[in-house]
């Protein structure tokens, strides 16, 4: 099981990662969010996979640790807060420059079509 949740985890940071250092800011967005998901995923399964235990008010000898998902919780909102501010960032920087460029210059395909 860690070894499915190691791969998930670096396929996603990977995606993430090359999907950030593309030209344009949809992938930028869809990059971000692919490492949030991976960070997210690293830090709630840093908490141990333990699938017998039981949680904080439960009978069991061991008890899940809260503090990962608590994290993760505070996490996800801010990344959610971040996605929704690169997302207007991107809206208005396509209306003023009238591309999608990060660096605001015009490519080979936008003179194409």
């Amino acid at each position: 099981m860690e070894i499915l949740m190691a791969t998930v985890i670096a396929v996603l940071t990977s995606c993430g990662v090359y999907l950030l250092l593309r030209g344009r800011t949809f992938p930028i967005i869809l990059g971000l969010t692919l490492l949030t998901y991976g960070v997210n995923l690293f830090i709630f399964i840093s908490g141990r996979l333990n699938p017998g235990s039981s949680t904080i008010i439960g009978v069991g000898e061991q008890y899940a640790d809260p503090l990962p998902q608590a994290l993760v919780l505070t996490a996800i909102v801010i990344s959610f807060a971040m996605t929704a501010f690169v997302l207007v960032l991107a809206l208005r920087a396509r209306a003023e420059l009238g591309n999608d460029h990060v660096d605001g210059r015009i490519s080979v395909e936008d003179v194409k079509s």
